[in-house]
């Protein structure tokens, strides 16, 4: 399932997407599994454990595809950057690392 935003009118793809829909194939079949804990009665304690390990699969998958915009669409939508604006990009990325 593809759909292209109103910015991009071609197919919007980075180096790290493949990784990024392994991560979330991944989330997927925790999920799934999640679900079929539940509906087979387990502890909700090893329920909400697996439901730990979920969000963080996806929140990665989330930086990771936040850092890739950083790195690319950002600086495709502004243009080459002066040294001083540079490091204004820089330090938003770093910050963003706490999301």
């Amino acid at each position: 399932m593809e759909t292209l935003s109103h910015e991009h009118q071609h197919p919007h793809v980075h180096e790290t997407h493949p990784d990024i829909v392994k991560r979330l194939k991944r989330a997927d079949g925790h999920l799934r599994s999640v679900i079929e804990m539940i509906e087979g009665g387990r502890s909700c304690l090893d329920v909400a454990q697996q439901l730990h390990a979920v969000e963080r699969a996806i929140a990665q998958a989330k930086k990771a595809l936040i850092h890739d915009h950083l790195d690319h669409c950002l600086e495709d939508a502004v243009g080459p950057l002066a040294p001083g604006s540079r490091s204004a990009i820089d330090e938003f990325r770093e910050i963003a690392r706490y999301l």
